[in-house]
């Protein structure tokens, strides 16, 4: 297995939720910010987006939970790899570091994780940036006819506990690496040593990854509905930023996340879904905008 560490970063192994431990590395001086990864990736897709923030800020990067070098803990229910769960665990994590108090970054999956930490401790995140998804309860609704087939594997991995896991450990390369394809219109993104360190992390995670999908269409999606009708929304500053794939499904991006964020900032972006790999200096700015906006550490 290829494992790759970010140069001038220390690495270490932290407590997060329920005795699970994180894989955290942390480098810089300044206010702290949290980037979280997405799928089928580590913490690895932030190391130019890093390597910039160190300069004002310390930057901490985590393998969430089941992936990467964490622990992977059996599902032992809708709780284990719950968004609340989940963010929990980063919140400990950094806390163990700390940081009371910190601005949170998350691409795809690690933005869902972001979003559920940010509504359940709105104390402890300043700020919440957003990269490429929508909230887990707007993603179900916007998803219908024919055009849910981008999302297909949110509905594989859905069903229940066994079948899924199999189809996927059968033929986890081609699986993984089809998103690792499809979503990287230039072909360019990743070199083939960094392709295979996220192809050869997930293949080693399947149950843990499948388990985190299937918690995003049950229990996170369950604490959505209950938030929503709650009224409970999101009081930190919020930036999101993002392809424009909701022209071509028929929604208002901006629209739906200012729903749960008043105070938002959204921009569409010219790149691929991994942009942080593609376009490092445009998710730099983003994040220093956003900390800029939510005001001095205080």
């Amino acid at each position: 297995m290829i494992e790759l560490t970010i140069d001038g970063f220390d690495y270490t192994t932290l407590p997060g939720a329920e005795g699970v431990e994180l894989s955290v590395a942390s480098a810089g001086t300044g206010p702290a910010v949290v980037l979280l990864h997405g799928f089928p990736q580590t913490h690895y897709m932030w190391r130019a987006v890093a390597g910039e923030l160190v300069e004002d800020h310390t930057v901490i990067l985590a393998d969430l939970r089941g992936y990467g070098r964490s622990d992977k803990p059996p599902e032992q229910g809708p709780q284990t790899y719950s968004k609340r769960t989940m963010g929990l665990d980063v919140i400990e994590a950094v806390r163990a570091l700390g940081h009371e108090r910190f601005g949170l970054i998350g691409h795809d999956r690690g933005a869902l994780v972001g979003v559920r930490a940010a509504l359940d401790h709105p104390e402890t995140v300043r700020y919440l940036g957003i990269l490429d998804v929508l909230p887990t309860l707007d993603t179900w609704n916007v998803l219908s006819g024919v055009n849910a087939k981008v999302a297909w594997h949110l509905y594989l991995m859905a069903q229940p506990k066994g079948l899924p896991e199999k189809m996927i450990r059968a033929v986890a390369p081609e699986f993984f690496g089809s998103f690792l394809d499809a979503w990287d219109p230039t072909g360019s993104t990743f070199t083939p040593e960094v392709r295979r360190h996220y192809l050869d992390s997930s293949i080693a995670a399947v149950d843990s990854i499948v388990a985190d999908y299937r918690a995003t269409a049950g229990i996170d999606l369950e604490m959505d509905l209950a938030d929503r009708a709650a009224g409970r929304q999101l009081t930190m500053p919020v930036g999101v930023i993002s392809q424009d794939w909701g022209s071509q499904l028929g929604f208002d991006a901006a629209a739906l996340w200012g729903a749960w964020a008043p105070d938002l900032s959204y921009e569409p972006i010219e790149a691929g879904h991994f942009m942080a790999e593609e376009e490092p200096a445009e998710i730099v700015r983003f994040v220093r905008d956003l900390a800029a906006r939510s005001g001095p550490l205080g």
